[in-house]
């Protein structure tokens, strides 16, 4: 007879090699919340959707209404896409290769990194 024990261990084995298999972007999709709840910080209630540029224009990060994003780097357009989520004043990202980072808006900066963008 096999214990609950080991019963449990095969199905989450299994769980993880079915996730393993399917792809990054499954990973993805499950770690991330639905993109209905990623449109405004909360301090203030103001949307996040739209462009934010960094001071000298070299990074241009626009926040799109389904909850994606796409960041152009000087002369390199969507040098990186994916998803964001707000969760009040904290903006979290998720790049389409699974890199991910987070950010804050402060005073109508949104700060990522050692980069500080406002909106164009």
């Amino acid at each position: 007879m096999t214990s609950t024990s080991t019963r449990f261990n095969s199905m989450f084995a299994a769980s993880v090699a079915s996730l393993m298999s399917a792809g990054p972007e499954l990973a993805i999709a499950e770690t991330v919340p639905a993109p209905a709840a990623t449109r405004s910080a909360a301090p203030t209630g103001q949307t996040v959707v739209g462009m934010w540029v960094t001071a000298n224009g070299f990074i241009r990060l626009e926040l799109l209404a389904d909850g994606r994003y796409d960041e152009a780097r000087g002369q390199r357009r969507s040098a990186y896409r994916g998803r964001y989520e707000v969760r009040g004043p904290q903006l979290h990202f998720v790049d389409d290769s699974g890199f991910t980072a987070s950010g804050i808006i402060s005073n109508g900066v949104l700060s990522v990194g050692g980069d500080e963008f406002r909106r164009e």
